[in-house]
């Protein structure tokens, strides 16, 4: 993977210009199709995903806890006797419940990492640099590949032929 300096990158062909019907500043492409459509968010693409995909982690894993923890507590009986609504909701309605509750835990947590600025300022850098890096393209991970099988194939006869070898010595001399 080598890393692409900003002189190597192509400059964006849409030339910003300014919205004045709202009487704002805004920035708005010109062309909004092409391959304009799809770098739009550069970078803070992937940082959104990752914040995505770490809500909908959070939410199916806390979902999941709660979901056990309920389950446990109504099968506990001085809880269920203390709190006589944990066994009084039927077991399909709690699956739903906690799945609720695990998606509001969800975004609650997204939304406080995310609104921390340093964070979220790590967050953009990571990305940034991983926009820089220059990924392999079909042909090299298919050669890689081939590479890997053919020397674990290689060793892995190699190995066979020198325990098979050990093997006749070993009979040899012992006489087994």
């Amino acid at each position: 993977m080598a890393i692409q300096s900003d002189q190597d990158q192509e400059p964006s062909t849409a030339e910003p210009t300014t919205d004045e019907s709202v009487g704002t500043d805004a920035l708005a492409p010109v062309e909004a199709a092409g391959p304009v459509a799809t770098t739009q968010l550069g970078t803070q693409r992937y940082v959104h995903a990752a914040f995505f995909a770490a809500g909908i982690l959070i939410a199916y894993v806390a979902s999941k806890m709660l979901g056990a923890a309920w389950s446990h507590l109504a099968d506990w009986t001085p809880a269920a006797r203390a709190v006589p609504q944990l066994v009084s909701v039927p077991e399909d309605s709690r699956e739903e419940l906690t799945l609720a509750a695990g998606a509001v835990i969800g975004v609650a947590s997204v939304v406080q990492v995310y609104r921390r600025e340093a964070i979220r300022h790590w967050a953009d850098d990571v990305a940034s640099e991983l926009g820089k890096v220059t990924w392999p393209n079909r042909e090299m991970v298919v050669n890689g590949t081939l590479v890997v099988v053919l020397a674990s194939a290689i060793a892995t006869v190699y190995v066979a032929i020198l325990d098979r070898f050990w093997s006749f010595l070993t009979t040899l001399v012992y006489g087994t």
